[in-house]
Protein backbone atom coordinates (compact mmCIF):
# COMPACT_ATOMS: atom_id res chain seq x y z
CA UNK A 1 0.00 0.00 0.00
CA UNK A 2 1.25 3.49 -0.87
CA UNK A 3 2.20 5.83 1.97
CA UNK A 4 -0.14 8.81 1.52
CA UNK A 5 2.21 11.17 3.25
CA UNK A 6 5.60 10.31 1.73
CA UNK A 7 7.32 10.95 -1.57
CA UNK A 8 10.96 10.51 -2.55
CA UNK A 9 12.06 14.04 -1.60
CA UNK A 10 9.57 15.11 1.03
CA UNK A 11 6.76 14.17 3.33
CA UNK A 12 3.53 15.74 4.50
CA UNK A 13 3.52 16.20 8.27
CA UNK A 14 1.48 17.82 10.99
CA UNK A 15 2.29 21.13 12.64
CA UNK A 16 5.12 21.13 15.18
CA UNK A 17 5.77 23.66 17.93
CA UNK A 18 9.04 24.86 16.38
CA UNK A 19 7.47 25.54 12.95
CA UNK A 20 6.12 29.00 13.73
CA UNK A 21 9.57 30.55 14.25
CA UNK A 22 10.84 29.09 10.97
CA UNK A 23 7.77 30.25 9.05
CA UNK A 24 8.04 33.73 10.60
CA UNK A 25 11.53 34.01 9.10
CA UNK A 26 10.14 33.13 5.64
CA UNK A 27 7.62 35.94 5.98
CA UNK A 28 10.45 38.46 6.18
CA UNK A 29 10.94 37.75 2.46
CA UNK A 30 8.54 40.04 0.59
CA UNK A 31 8.87 37.98 -2.61
CA UNK A 32 7.60 34.92 -0.74
CA UNK A 33 4.60 36.83 0.64
CA UNK A 34 3.79 38.51 -2.67
CA UNK A 35 3.79 35.21 -4.58
CA UNK A 36 1.90 33.36 -1.86
CA UNK A 37 -1.14 35.58 -1.57
CA UNK A 38 -2.98 38.46 -3.19
CA UNK A 39 -3.45 40.22 0.13
CA UNK A 40 -1.14 42.93 1.45
CA UNK A 41 2.35 41.54 2.12
CA UNK A 42 2.61 41.68 5.89
CA UNK A 43 4.70 39.33 8.02
CA UNK A 44 2.92 37.52 10.85
CA UNK A 45 4.31 37.17 14.35
CA UNK A 46 5.29 33.82 15.79
CA UNK A 47 2.19 33.96 18.02
CA UNK A 48 -0.07 34.53 15.00
CA UNK A 49 1.52 31.62 13.15
CA UNK A 50 1.15 29.38 16.22
CA UNK A 51 -2.62 29.88 16.11
CA UNK A 52 -2.70 27.53 13.11
CA UNK A 53 -5.92 28.92 11.63
CA UNK A 54 -5.78 26.50 8.70
CA UNK A 55 -7.00 23.48 10.67
CA UNK A 56 -10.72 22.85 10.38
CA UNK A 57 -13.11 20.20 9.14
CA UNK A 58 -13.07 22.01 5.76
CA UNK A 59 -9.32 21.79 5.23
CA UNK A 60 -6.42 19.37 5.13
CA UNK A 61 -3.30 21.27 6.16
CA UNK A 62 0.23 19.85 6.07
CA UNK A 63 3.76 21.06 6.61
CA UNK A 64 6.36 20.00 4.04
CA UNK A 65 9.51 18.37 5.42
CA UNK A 66 12.45 16.80 3.62
CA UNK A 67 12.91 13.04 3.78
CA UNK A 68 16.68 13.47 4.04
CA UNK A 69 16.88 15.49 7.26
CA UNK A 70 13.30 16.35 8.31
CA UNK A 71 13.79 20.08 7.53
CA UNK A 72 10.69 22.23 7.32
CA UNK A 73 10.59 23.81 3.85
CA UNK A 74 6.96 24.83 3.31
CA UNK A 75 3.29 24.01 3.61
CA UNK A 76 0.44 22.72 1.47
CA UNK A 77 -3.29 22.79 2.14
CA UNK A 78 -6.58 21.84 0.57
CA UNK A 79 -8.96 24.40 2.02
CA UNK A 80 -12.51 25.67 1.53
CA UNK A 81 -13.67 22.10 0.99
CA UNK A 82 -17.30 21.79 -0.02
CA UNK A 83 -18.01 18.19 0.91
CA UNK A 84 -21.39 18.09 -0.83
CA UNK A 85 -19.82 19.21 -4.12
CA UNK A 86 -16.57 17.25 -3.60
CA UNK A 87 -14.39 20.29 -4.39
CA UNK A 88 -11.59 22.12 -2.62
CA UNK A 89 -8.97 24.80 -3.18
CA UNK A 90 -5.21 24.34 -3.03
CA UNK A 91 -2.55 26.62 -1.56
CA UNK A 92 1.17 25.86 -1.38
CA UNK A 93 4.30 27.69 -0.35
CA UNK A 94 7.95 26.68 -0.38
CA UNK A 95 9.35 29.18 2.09
CA UNK A 96 12.94 27.99 2.28
CA UNK A 97 14.54 29.40 -0.88
CA UNK A 98 17.23 26.67 -0.78
CA UNK A 99 14.51 24.20 -1.86
CA UNK A 100 12.92 26.20 -4.66
CA UNK A 101 13.37 25.08 -8.30
CA UNK A 102 14.55 21.62 -7.21
CA UNK A 103 11.40 19.52 -7.64
CA UNK A 104 10.07 19.82 -4.09
CA UNK A 105 7.05 21.88 -5.12
CA UNK A 106 6.17 19.46 -7.91
CA UNK A 107 6.37 16.50 -5.55
CA UNK A 108 4.31 18.36 -2.95
CA UNK A 109 1.61 18.95 -5.58
CA UNK A 110 1.53 15.26 -6.46
CA UNK A 111 1.30 14.24 -2.79
CA UNK A 112 -1.51 16.67 -1.96
CA UNK A 113 -3.46 15.79 -5.12
CA UNK A 114 -3.15 12.08 -4.31
CA UNK A 115 -4.43 12.86 -0.82
CA UNK A 116 -7.25 15.05 -2.14
CA UNK A 117 -8.49 12.53 -4.69
CA UNK A 118 -7.79 9.23 -2.92
CA UNK A 119 -8.29 10.07 0.76
CA UNK A 120 -10.70 13.02 0.73
CA UNK A 121 -12.50 11.63 -2.33
CA UNK A 122 -12.68 15.04 -3.99
CA UNK A 123 -13.72 15.40 -7.63
CA UNK A 124 -12.08 18.78 -8.32
CA UNK A 125 -9.25 20.87 -6.90
CA UNK A 126 -8.90 24.51 -7.86
CA UNK A 127 -6.49 27.33 -7.14
CA UNK A 128 -5.72 30.87 -8.11
CA UNK A 129 -2.30 32.28 -8.95
CA UNK A 130 -1.00 35.74 -9.75
CA UNK A 131 -0.18 36.14 -13.43
CA UNK A 132 3.41 37.26 -12.83
CA UNK A 133 4.20 34.06 -10.89
CA UNK A 134 5.32 32.12 -13.94
CA UNK A 135 7.28 29.57 -11.90
CA UNK A 136 4.13 28.53 -10.01
CA UNK A 137 2.04 28.49 -13.19
CA UNK A 138 4.53 26.10 -14.85
CA UNK A 139 4.46 23.83 -11.77
CA UNK A 140 0.66 23.77 -11.75
CA UNK A 141 0.48 23.01 -15.46
CA UNK A 142 3.08 20.24 -15.04
CA UNK A 143 0.85 18.75 -12.32
CA UNK A 144 -2.10 18.76 -14.74
CA UNK A 145 -3.94 21.96 -13.82
CA UNK A 146 -5.51 23.93 -16.65
CA UNK A 147 -6.44 27.59 -16.79
CA UNK A 148 -10.18 28.04 -16.31
CA UNK A 149 -10.43 31.80 -16.24
CA UNK A 150 -8.86 35.15 -15.41
CA UNK A 151 -9.73 38.12 -13.33
CA UNK A 152 -8.11 40.78 -15.46
CA UNK A 153 -5.94 43.40 -13.73
CA UNK A 154 -7.07 42.13 -10.31
CA UNK A 155 -3.71 42.44 -8.53
CA UNK A 156 -1.90 45.75 -8.12
CA UNK A 157 1.78 45.58 -7.17
CA UNK A 158 4.62 48.02 -7.70
CA UNK A 159 2.56 50.29 -9.91
CA UNK A 160 1.46 47.51 -12.28
CA UNK A 161 -1.66 45.39 -12.61
CA UNK A 162 -1.54 41.62 -13.04
CA UNK A 163 -4.22 39.07 -13.77
CA UNK A 164 -5.44 36.60 -11.19
CA UNK A 165 -5.53 33.23 -12.96
CA UNK A 166 -8.00 30.55 -11.92
CA UNK A 167 -6.82 26.97 -12.51
CA UNK A 168 -8.30 23.57 -11.77
CA UNK A 169 -7.86 19.85 -12.13
CA UNK A 170 -10.45 17.07 -12.09
CA UNK A 171 -9.78 13.67 -10.57
CA UNK A 172 -10.08 12.01 -14.00
CA UNK A 173 -7.50 14.43 -15.46
CA UNK A 174 -5.11 13.78 -12.58
CA UNK A 175 -5.51 10.02 -13.01
CA UNK A 176 -4.73 10.35 -16.75
CA UNK A 177 -1.62 12.37 -15.84
CA UNK A 178 -0.50 9.61 -13.44
CA UNK A 179 -0.95 6.92 -16.12
CA UNK A 180 1.36 8.84 -18.48
CA UNK A 181 4.21 8.84 -15.95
Amino acid sequence: MTNLFKGTLLKLTTVRAEDAAIMASWEENSDYLRNLDTDIAYPHSIAELEEDKERSHNSAYFRLRTIKDDSLIGFVVIHSIEWNNRVGSLAIGIGDTNYQNKGYGSEALQLILRYAFHELNLHRVGLDVIGYNSRAIRAYEKAGFTEEGRLRSAIYRDGHYSDRIMMGILRSEWEQQILKQ
